[in-house]
Parts: structure tokens; sequence; C-alpha cells
């Protein structure tokens, strides 16, 4: 027995090109390699001129990817150094934002290990299935799709257990073989660190016009280390970096308000990370229980009636998404995200007269004589005033 269940639909995943020209002399040391147009048995060799001038370094694969993300306009990178800052958080709350503004978004979950954006978008058990023009992604919405390795294992706690070639191949498959269709965006949630996915999804999409990386930290210098690497990393693949964002940065209590930093800024916090290094820096998500709720739900945070639309945390998310979109990103209709209670006091500081708001306090009044609510009290005393 396999200590894992292989994945249903990867067991044809082919193997990575060695990108050996067919015309090449026996013992060719490759076009990618440090030693191609150089080596001995580069002698003779009808490519012998082109690999030494460095053109041999193309990747081909880089070229199916362009042509295949073609429909996609922008294409965005969540990446961090360190696991557990809330990564997949932000790149699902993302998603889910664009979304809401009635954008095409499709989302990539290129953590082979630990997939958890099945979840985060609330379609956890689905499965892919196979059309004419590829794989079609998982609908989350009319307008969110993801494509995920957790929709091609057998049981949701079965663990991969593949070397570097292997997720290189199944990561080509998801850029080239899965029919995205149009997107506005493709969000690309990458797992910590720097390893084999990091390297293949930069080799993959240098051709295909990448918008860049936001790379996600908490305020602590123990994350700021490995966070460190990822914007050097990103420096060295010459992947555009949009700029850093710090969760988790405060906590606020939801009784008094008094603010609390969970993870002490030793070291000056990402802020001061950003200003060293020579990179934008993005703004800071506080800690909220609802952000929790919603992932765990699988909804959007920003459009649940969970919390205020004013909370600390809705607001960053909201500037988050502008500054990464270039101001792309709008609220189709903020009343349609609202509270019942929050919608009454706009209108009523729009200027509804009197007569509008004595007959929104008797409906108040109607629908407590039933279900008595403090948060329709609370309503009925603003109105008042």
């Amino acid at each position: 027995p396999t200590p894992f269940h292989t994945p249903r639909v990867l067991s044809s995943v082919p193997r990575m090109s060695s990108q050996v020209p067919s015309n090449a002399n026996e013992g060719c040391v490759g076009p990618s390699s440090t030693m191609a147009g150089k080596a001995s048995s580069c002698a003779g060799c009808p490519n012998q001129k082109a690999c030494a001038s460095g053109k041999g370094t193309d990747v081909p694969e880089a070229a199916q990817v362009r042509e295949a993300l073609s429909s996609v306009k922008h294409k965005i990178l969540v990446l961090s150094g360190k696991g557990g800052v809330g990564k997949s958080t932000v790149a699902s709350q993302i998603a889910w934002g664009l979304c809401d503004a009635k954008l095409e978004v499709g989302v990539l979950d290129i953590d082979i290990c630990g997939p958890s954006m099945p979840r985060m978008l609330g379609v956890e058990g689905e499965q892919v299935h196979k059309s004419g023009s590829g794989w079609s992604p998982v609908m989350a919405e009319d307008n969110l799709s993801l494509m995920s390795v957790a929709f091609l294992l057998h049981n949701k706690d079965d663990a991969i257990i593949w070397r570097g070639p292997r997720k290189t191949g199944l990561i080509k498959q998801f850029l080239t073989d899965v029919d995205w269709g149009e997107l506005d965006y493709l969000v690309v949630d990458a797992p910590p660190g720097t390893s084999d996915e990091h390297i293949s999804i930069a080799k993959f999409l240098s051709k295909a016009k990448i918008d860049g990386a936001l790379i996600v930290t908490t305020p602590q210098e123990m994350a700021l280390l490995d966070v460190r690497k990822e914007i050097n990393f990103c420096k060295k693949t010459k992947i555009p970096i949009l700029g850093v964002v710090e969760n988790m940065s405060i906590f606020a209590c939801p009784q008094c308000g008094h603010e609390t930093r969970v993870y002490p800024p030793v070291s000056g916090g990402a802020e001061k990370m950003c200003r060293d290094m020579g990179i934008p820096y993005l703004g800071a998500i506080p800690m909220d229980p609802n952000i929790l709720e919603a992932c765990e739900k699988g909804v959007s945070f920003l459009s649940s009636g969970k919390g205020s639309q004013t909370s600390a945390a809705k607001k960053a998310f909201r500037s988050l998404l502008s500054k990464i979109t270039k101001g792309a990103y709008k609220e189709t209709d903020k009343k349609d995200s609202m509270t019942i209670e929050e919608n009454n006091m706009e209108e009523c500081k729009s200027g509804l007269s009197v007569k509008k708001r004595l007959k929104v306090i008797q409906e108040k009044l109607a629908a407590m004589a039933t279900a008595p609510n403090l948060s329709v009290i609370s309503s009925i005393e603003k109105l008042l005033t």
C-alpha cells in the first residue's frame, strides 16, 4: 500500500522536458546549463552558438503558459516566506472582494501539500471535470472559479508526498490545461517558502506579464526573517513586488476597543522593513474574528453581514484591494452590503423627513413586538437623535 492516494486526474502528468534539442550532440548538457555552448560535448554542435549566447535558456513552457493565459488580464501572486501569517486568508478575501466588485476572478491554489482554498471559497468536496477545451475549474460563484489539487484527491485527508518534478508538472498542467476563460484577475496562492512551487511559478509566468507579488507578513521579527528571503527571491527571479501587507497587526477588543499588539514589532514591523528594502508598504490588517468565520464558512468577509462595514479590518481590505488593482476595485453598491440598521442610518443622514423617520421607527417597534432585539433598540435610539 502507498502512503497516500494518487489524485485521479494526475496519474498522467508528464515529466518536464529535458529541453535538449533533437539535433544536439550526444552528451548535451542542455541549453539551460551554465556550461551550455562551452562544454566539450558542445564542439561541432549546430546549436553551440545559440547556447553560448544564452538564447537557449528561454523556457519553452513559459510561452505555452503565456498563450494559455492570454485571456487573463491581470495575474497576482500571493506569497510569504513564513507559514501561518494568513497568506491564504488574504488571498481568499482578495478574490472574494474582486468577485463582489463584479469582476471575473480565478484562483489558482499551488499549495500542493496543504491546499486550503476550497474551504475558504466554500467549494470543499467538489470535483473538476474535463471538456474539449481542458479541465474546468470549480465555480464558487458565477464570476469566481478555483483550481486546486484538493479537488483531485480521493479523500480530503490524504497526504500528497511528491518530489519537485511532479509538483512542477502539476503546476504547469494547472496553467496550461485548465480552461480559465476570460478573467479580469487570476490570484495565485502559493505555499510558504522559496522552493519548488515558487521556482516553477516564477519560470512559467516569466513571459505572461504578471502584475506582481503581494507579500504577506505578521509584525514580529520571527516572521520578517523569512519574509525578507521571499522579497529577495522575487528580486532574483524578476517578479515585480506590489508590496507588503502586515496581517494580524493589532487586536482591538470588541467590548472596550482597547488595542493590543499580540505580535510585538520588536524590529519595527513590516513598515520599517519596507522602508529598509525599498518596497511599497500596503498597510495593516487587524485581527478580527469575523475574518476567520468568513474563511471557515467559505464566504466573503467584506459582503457578509458580520461586523460593521466601517470596521478597521474591512477598511483595511478595501484599501488593499484598491492599491493592488491600482484603483480598479470599486464597490458595486455600498448599501447592498450594509446591515438593515446601517442602511436606515445612512438614509437618515441623507436628510429624510421626520415623517419618514417615524415610519421606520414604527416598523421597528412592530418587529420588536414579536422578537425584541437589542440592535433594533439601539438603531431606534439613533433615529430619534
